[in-house]
């Protein structure tokens, strides 16, 4: 696979596949969402470079470029979560060129678990990394782990003008036409933020008022 070296010498995927991906996902997206999705790669490069975290780079890098595409206006209306809808596209572009049938999955669990704490951190490492990364860049988890420098290198290539006000606000433009989906995850805490008719579903309520009879 070839590669280019990008910010803190981060070697960049440079194959037709990389390359095909980031057209797409530029073609598709703001400008917020492909910085941000291009900076979770190199944080999660980062992360896996402190950690010791071996990966492979190319599915890092498509995970990463995909994971919030179904937030976009054509998926709003889908019902189902915008996690899912980022993991779809993406395996549709994996399998549409013939991308093994493993690696599709691991980019596939990769996106579709990224807002799942918890979880992706005992999983594939393109898993483990897409998530370390979305958290380093929305979150700060981490932050100490990559040093100032090669942190300040990735924004200076992909800045996050406003970016805790502007995703915020991506977020809740993506799910509040199909709120159904942000029980018992992150997204509902945005919604309760942004929408003042908005009520969060109740696990115990939910449990408690449930057609079984005990």
């Amino acid at each position: 696979m070839d590669e280019q070296r990008g910010p803190a010498g981060i070697p960049v995927p440079d194959s037709r596949l990389a390359a095909e991906a980031t057209e797409l996902v530029r073609d598709i997206t703001s400008d917020l969402i492909y910085d941000h999705s291009r900076r979770v790669f190199f944080f999660g490069c980062l992360l896996g470079r402190a950690r010791q975290v071996s990966h492979d780079p190319e599915l890092l890098y498509v995970a990463a470029l995909f994971h919030d595409v179904g937030l976009g206006e054509p998926y709003r209306t889908s019902g189902r979560r915008f996690e899912v809808d980022s993991a779809d596209e993406a395996r549709r572009f994996l399998q549409a060129r013939g991308v093994p049938d493993d690696s599709v999955r691991r980019v596939w669990t990769a996106i579709a678990l990224h807002t799942t704490p918890g979880i992706p951190q005992y999983m594939e490492p393109e898993v483990a990394l897409v998530t370390a990364g979305v958290e380093y860049d929305v979150l700060g988890f981490g932050f100490d782990e990559i040093a100032a420098a090669d942190r300040e290198a990735v924004v200076a290539l992909h800045p996050r003008p406003a970016f805790k006000q502007s995703i915020l606000r991506a977020f809740a433009d993506g799910v509040e036409d199909r709120p159904e989906t942000t029980f018992g995850n992150v997204k509902a805490d945005v919604l309760a933020h942004y929408d003042p008719h908005f009520r969060r579903g109740d696990f115990v309520r939910t449990i408690l008022e449930s057609p079984w009879p005990e």
